[in-house]
């Protein structure tokens, strides 16, 4: 069964020579902006492997050597896969972690009975299951005082020395450039050493560990004490980290970015995604290391990029500005500036419609969405029930307006992001409507008083009870019914899948799995829809999106020969973490502002998601505050290009299903 589906999406914009994820001869032309040697694959699982495969190389070679490896290990999520790995590997006989100690890269301080601890991370994923010694897992001594931590810190580096000094470490790119603990302003020379955690890492490690209380306080081994590794392998995963990758691996090494003095490591890896190496240059910009594959898309990405350097429009670029910018070669093939000036303007200027179903009775030539059928069944999916609004809300109106069937499909409950406030305030409202109409108050009194003593003894990452998670997700549902009643949508139209993966009760979701796949699949199967929005958002933090994204493309792909579906277009929009670039856009619905308003008073509607919203990310503007500054921001794009000039635009990117 495909469940990595998504990745298509950066697949489709990116040739495959330029990321080469099989061959092992470093492509020396594309990577010469790259200061560290740089393994790209199109996703996550396939990166893992590679470290799991590497790890098992790199300890077998040490062993057979020097009859021991030592191994420093992190423990953030994006070595889940490779851990999963490792163990199968292990099992499997083809590596032995007999020989193999195991270092504490960084520990929590103090520890807390309830809070986190790397090291039980490690032991819970991985160290449990492998054959190694338990007297050869090292970490740090968490008993002593901060006024002894510099003494035990010292200890522990002797420690590490007599064992041989550390042959491997294994860990991950931070959201800040972190490696371990070593946050922003961290020298190249600082040792093992007791370390302040700031606010950005905090916030990551609350959502990787599931838990409110974070330590302000950690111990971590030091820049010096990782360069000092005879190997060191790296990992960062998905689009909110593509810019930290960039300065990581391409710009000069600067302390407030830790993880860029790898590059004085002469035997350092980094290993990434598709959506993470996004701002590598052979990524973005591949005119500026190599002969191009001058696709349209590439053209325009160049283009674009040209506008931005030279502050000027489109239709104001000359043969001096592309010879500058090394862009000679489009005035080669297009004989000049003028020629493919005019090519990009056209192409951007079609992108635009406030015809998203497309316009009845007009010519379609270059429109981006066909005229007939009319009307069409549209069905747009939206992985939390806030999603649509907020990131497709004025589209969603002018089809609802311009007479097409729509219906929106919410995938998950979202009831994880209810607050347990906002919960006891519908709690609180039942009570006084129980009363009032005299229904069965006994009942309600027994029900309302368990959910008040599982609160009362609650513990951060707790599950919540039945009951609760029931209440959670029917506040989420009356938000959703009241901004779709807002907008237009019929209430028969409205669609909630509580897909399976998602109703864990914790912020972990399970996998996907056939169970999720067949509901999208019954729901696709009976509306038969001639147009489907889908979210391409795959920067949201927790993977939902990515999901729930994923659980939709299975189907498609599965669906891709059908009669009707060959009629079907796919759209893809973002929103809630990012938006598309604007060289991808390839459908732009213009947004007045009057309908910004409109559109505001939607994802106002999903009231227990206003201030009180869990799970904002790291951007702590609210999502309707997001949606406006990116839509303005979309349409200043456009107008700074020198096209015309809007309020607010939502961009979508079409997503084509893989025919054989």
């Amino acid at each position: 069964m495909k469940t990595n589906l998504s990745s298509k999406i950066k697949l489709e914009q990116i040739p495959r020579r330029y990321y080469d994820p099989q061959d092992e001869v470093e492509l020396t032309e594309i990577t010469q902006k790259e200061k560290i040697y740089t393994k790209i694959f199109e996703n996550a699982a396939g990166g893992s492997e590679y470290l799991a495969e590497t790890i098992v190389k790199y300890i077998n070679r040490s062993i057979e050597n020097k009859g021991k490896c030592v191994m420093a290990l992190d423990s953030a999520p994006s070595l889940d896969g490779t851990f999963s790995e490792l163990i199968r590997l292990n099992s499997q006989g083809a590596v032995d972690f007999s020989k193999v100690t195991i270092v504490s890269l960084c520990e929590f301080y103090p520890l807390s009975p309830n809070g986190p601890s790397t090291l039980k991370r490690l032991k819970d994923l991985f160290l449990d299951h492998i054959n190694i010694n338990p007297k050869n897992i090292l970490t740090f001594d968490m008993d002593v005082s901060k006024e002894n931590m510099y003494a035990s810190c010292k200890d522990y580096e002797k420690i590490i020395e007599k064992k041989g000094g550390i042959d491997i470490t294994v860990c991950e790119i931070g959201p800040s450039g972190n490696l371990a603990f070593n946050g922003p302003g961290s020298p190249e020379s600082k040792m093992c050493r007791l370390v302040l955690l700031n606010d950005e890492m905090r916030h990551t490690i609350a959502n990787e560990y599931h838990c409110e209380e974070v330590p302000t306080t950690g111990v971590s081994l030091g820049i010096a004490n990782i360069l000092q590794s005879g190997h060191v392998l790296t990992m960062a995963w998905g689009e909110n980290r593509a810019k930290i990758v960039k300065e990581t691996v391409e710009d000069a090494p600067d302390s407030n970015v830790p993880a860029s003095f790898l590059q004085g490591h002469p035997h350092a890896i980094v290993v990434v995604d598709l959506p993470a190496a996004e701002y590598l240059t052979r990524i973005s910009r591949p005119w500026k290391v190599t002969s191009c594959e001058w696709t349209d898309k590439m053209i325009r990405r160049a283009i674009v990029w040209l506008c931005n350097k030279t502050g000027k429009p489109i239709l104001k670029l000359t043969d001096t500005d592309y010879n500058a910018a090394g862009l000679g070669e489009l005035l080669a093939l297009y004989g000049s500036a003028y020629n493919v000036n005019i090519k990009i303007f056209n192409d951007l200027q079609h992108t635009i419609t406030g015809w998203p179903g497309g316009k009845p009775g007009a010519d379609d030539t270059y429109r981006p969405e066909r005229a007939l059928p009319y009307p069409k069944r549209v069905l747009i999916f939206s992985p939390h029930p806030d999603d649509d609004v907020i990131s497709m809300g004025g589209t969603l109106k002018r089809l609802v307006d311009q007479g097409h069937d729509v219906h929106v499909a919410y995938q998950t409950s979202g009831n994880i992001a209810v607050g347990d406030e906002d919960m006891l305030r519908y709690l609180m409202f039942i009570n006084a409507i129980s009363s009032r109409f005299g229904l069965d108050s006994a009942e309600y009194a027994k029900v309302s008083n368990e959910i008040h003593d599982f609160l009362n003894q609650k513990k951060s990452g707790d599950s919540d009870i039945e009951d609760i998670r029931f209440l959670k997700t029917k506040i989420r549902q009356g938000e959703a019914k009241i901004a779709c009643h807002y907008v237009g949508v019929k209430p028969e139209n409205i669609h909630f899948l509580n897909l399976p993966f998602y109703e864990t009760g914790t912020i972990k979701k399970g996998d996907l799995t056939e169970k999720d796949i067949r509901v999208v699949r019954d729901l696709i199967s009976m509306i038969k829809p001639h147009e489907i929005f889908v979210a391409g958002d795959l920067a949201d933090p927790h993977g939902t999106h990515k999901v729930c994204t994923d659980a939709v493309f299975a189907v498609i792909d599965e669906m891709k020969d059908d009669e009707w579906m060959k009629d079907c277009k796919i759209w893809m929009y973002r929103g809630a973490w990012a938006e598309w670039e604007i060289d991808h856009i390839e459908m732009a619905v213009p947004i007045s502002p009057e309908e910004l308003r409109f559109k505001r008073n939607s994802i106002l509607k999903h009231q227990s998601q206003m201030e009180n919203a869990p799970f904002l990310g790291n951007d702590d503007r609210l999502f309707w505050q997001r949606a406006e500054d990116r839509n303005r921001a979309t349409a200043k794009l456009y107008h700074d290009l020198g096209l015309a000039s809007y309020e607010a635009i939502e961009a979508f990117v079409e997503y084509h299903p893989i025919r054989e």
